[in-house]
């Protein structure tokens, strides 16, 4: 089940690199990079162990996986995470997302088509409609669907029974699902943003699938820049062997990154030109906030839910923004960040001085 893609207005590699939706040409090379193995998985321990349990008994009753949550930050590897469960379990995998499913016919073909023990993987479940999330209660507890057929007083149901599935949904936006339908996940798994070691070892991987001369320094430096995110790491490591093919010799080396980088706009920090609009039009026009997510996205020319989804989560982590009931405040290492004094208010508060013995 396929639609059109959406016109989106261009932007440089820059401002890209945090975007959710790649580029064309790393489209081909993504599925040659994702591990296929929860041994080949590289990063998040205590979920890959949970799963490598929860499979592993799985397999051994012959019954179906519990159905599973995904949720955390975009990038972090839950569309490749489903994959490998049903590589683990030797089932088939049948994917989409939740804007995609509009009525309950869609869920119903796609239930139905399901094999044995089959998993359906839902990307966006948070955008289930609610019509859609009804018909999916009784399919998930009972593995049973049950289908309204005409209107008025000719109205009948037509139940149908399904094969025992495993339902993997991925969201970013967790609070955003009801509750009924997130108490229905017998397993529900975080993804945290990935240290800068493990993201090495993902760069280096991923420079041999992609035959790239990758010196060691040159794979730290790009996974310290990476924002804590692999598919940002993979994108840096395809842009880094670009600029190494045109202006080097092609041996990705540190300083080449380090130019490569710079030309990226990408700072010592990982931050990248949206992420500096951010905190400047925080600082410069709001005074370092309180400020809506809302009337920031209006500023630097983003949509809201992009602001929230894929460069705010980031800016948090790494302590650079705060939020708070009345909205976004910049901290004091937003303000050194970009070479400016904090306010009073925004430093932190001063220990007070214990008296000489």
């Amino acid at each position: 089940m396929t639609q059109p893609t959406p016109k989106r207005a261009p932007k440089n590699d820059a401002a890209r690199l945090a975007d959710p939706e790649p580029f064309e040409e790393d489209l081909r090379e993504e599925p040659r990079l994702r591990p296929t193995r929860l041994d080949e998985f590289v990063g998040q321990q205590g979920v890959r162990e949970q799963l490598r349990i929860f499979v592993e008994a799985a397999r051994r009753r012959g019954e179906a996986l519990d159905h599973v949550l995904l949720h955390g930050p975009p990038g972090l590897g839950k569309t490749t995470l489903a994959s490998i469960l049903a590589h683990e379990l030797g089932v088939e995998m049948t994917q989409t997302s939740g804007p995609v499913i509009e009525k309950a016919g869609d869920l119903a073909g796609l239930l139905t088509n399901l094999g044995s023990r089959g998993i359906l993987f839902v990307d966006e479940i948070h955008r289930l409609s609610a019509v859609v999330e009804e018909y999916l209660y009784p399919a998930l507890e009972d593995f049973t669907l049950d289908i309204l057929l005409d209107r008025g007083p000719n109205a009948r149901t037509m139940r149908i029974n399904l094969e025992r599935f495993t339902l993997v949904g991925a969201t970013t936006r967790s609070g955003l699902l009801s509750s009924p339908l997130r108490a229905r996940f017998g397993v529900s798994l975080r993804l945290d943003y990935y240290g800068a070691e493990d993201l090495a070892h993902i760069v280096r991987r991923s420079a041999g699938i992609l035959d790239v001369s990758l010196d060691p320094e040159a794979a730290l430096e790009i996974a310290r820049r990476a924002r804590g995110t692999p598919r940002v790491a993979n994108r840096l490591l395809r842009r880094v062997r670009d600029f190494a093919l045109i202006k080097a010799d092609g041996r990705v080396t540190l300083p080449v990154t380090r130019q490569a980088l710079a030309l990226l706009e990408v700072d010592e920090r990982g931050l990248d030109d949206m992420d500096r609009r951010l905190l400047e039009a925080l600082i410069h026009k709001y005074h370092g906030g309180p400020v809506g997510i809302g009337t920031l996205a209006v500023v630097v020319g983003e949509e809201a839910d992009t602001l929230e989804e894929v460069y705010e989560p980031f800016l948090i982590q790494e302590g650079f923004i705060q939020r708070t009931s009345r909205g976004r405040e910049a901290t004091a290492l937003a303000y050194r960040h970009l070479g400016l004094d904090a306010p009073a208010a925004a430093r932190p508060a001063r220990q007070p001085e214990l008296p000489l013995a």
